[in-house]
C-alpha cells in the first residue's frame, strides 16, 4: 500500500478548502477509485460525502428520465446512511414521474444544500463510460451552473 495522505491532503488544501469542483482524469488502475477513497475518509466529520459510482449504471444513460431517476436513487442510499432529519430524505425522494427532468433534479439538489447542516461534496467514481454520453455532458453542465451561481453569490444555488 502506498501513502496517500499528502496527496489526499494537497487534494484538500487545493480544491476542496477553496471550494473548487475538479476531476481526477487517469488510465486504469492508477489508483483513483482509492483516491477518492480516501478523501472520502478525510472528510466524513466535516463535510456530508455523497459517493457514488456509475460502474455498471449504462441504463442510466438511456433518457434523461432513467437518469434523474437513477442518480436520485443512488443519492438516496448515501443520504440513508448519514444523520439527516427523515423529512429531508423523504423531501429528496419525493418526485411525481412528469418531474423527472434536469430542472426539477438541479431544484433538488440546491434543497438538500440548503437542508443539509454540513456542506455536501458529491463523488462520482466510473464516469469514463459515460464521458462522452450526451445525458452525462447535460448532467455536468447542471452541476457547473450550480457552481458557477454560487460563486455569483445568487441566491438558492449550491
Amino acid at each position: 500500500m502506498v501513502d496517500m495522505s499528502q496527496k489526499v491532503k494537497q487534494i484538500v488544501e487545493e480544491y476542496i478548502e477553496p471550494g473548487y469542483y475538479f476531476a481526477i482524469n487517469r488510465g486504469r488502475q492508477y489508483g483513483k477509485t482509492t483516491t477518492l477513497y480516501q478523501l472520502e475518509k478525510y472528510l466524513q466529520d466535516q463535510y456530508m460525502i455523497i459517493s457514488i459510482s456509475f460502474e455498471g449504471a449504462d441504463d442510466l444513460f438511456d433518457s434523461r428520465e432513467n437518469f434523474v431517476r437513477g442518480f436520485a436513487q443512488l443519492v438516496t442510499k448515501e443520504l440513508e446512511n448519514e444523520s439527516l432529519d427523515a423529512n429531508v430524505i423523504e423531501q429528496w425522494n419525493h418526485y411525481e414521474e412528469d418531474e423527472l427532468t434536469f430542472q426539477n433534479l438541479g431544484d433538488k439538489i440546491s434543497r438538500l444544500c440548503t437542508d443539509s447542516d454540513k456542506e455536501i461534496i458529491l463523488l462520482i467514481d466510473e464516469v469514463d463510460k459515460s464521458s462522452s454520453n450526451q445525458i452525462f455532458l447535460s448532467f455536468l453542465s447542471l452541476l457547473r451552473d450550480k457552481y458557477l451561481d454560487r460563486e455569483k453569490g445568487k441566491e438558492n444555488s449550491t
